[in-house]
């Protein structure tokens, strides 16, 4: 057993209930994105967390114990994403990194954008050409210091 092999139950379970990721994190009082995430395992679930995670998903006593253990980050199984909405995410960043980089810099000063101490919002936005996907990656700036 495995933290990844419960993470397939969950979907399992997921899509057998016909369950949506915002009524999952309705009943944590969490937003969509981060629950999403910890369900697919890239956030570590506190005990309360996991056991209403647990009764939502049928998952079993050790099943739970594993929402709780800290996850290695990161779960794509390829340096460059084959599914083609996670490459595109990959493109943009190839595309626009650079710029994103310089953009933050002059804002902010030397220093990155925390993705710890962060927050991401994913939005459905009419349009009469086409519904759009509108998504706010909001994280903390840190400044790199001098020692």
């Amino acid at each position: 057993m495995s933290r990844l092999d419960v993470t397939e139950k969950i979907i399992t379970a997921k899509v057998m209930k016909g369950l949506k990721w915002a009524d999952v994190a309705a009943k944590l009082n969490l937003s969509k994105e981060w629950v999403t995430a910890a369900c697919l395992g890239q956030m570590t679930l506190n005990a309360e967390q996991a056991k209403i995670i647990a009764e939502i998903f049928d998952l079993s006593d050790e099943d739970q114990k594993w929402l709780m253990v800290t996850p290695c980050k990161g779960s794509l199984p390829t340096a460059v994403p084959t599914d083609p909405l996670i490459y595109r995410f990959y493109e943009m960043i190839n595309v626009y990194g650079t710029t994103i980089k310089q953009l933050i810099h002059e804002e902010f000063g030397d220093g990155i954008m925390s993705a710890i101490d962060f927050k991401m919002d994913l939005q459905r936005v009419a349009d009469p050409m086409g519904d759009r996907v509108n998504i706010v990656l909001n994280g903390k700036f840190l400044p790199y210091k001098q020692f």
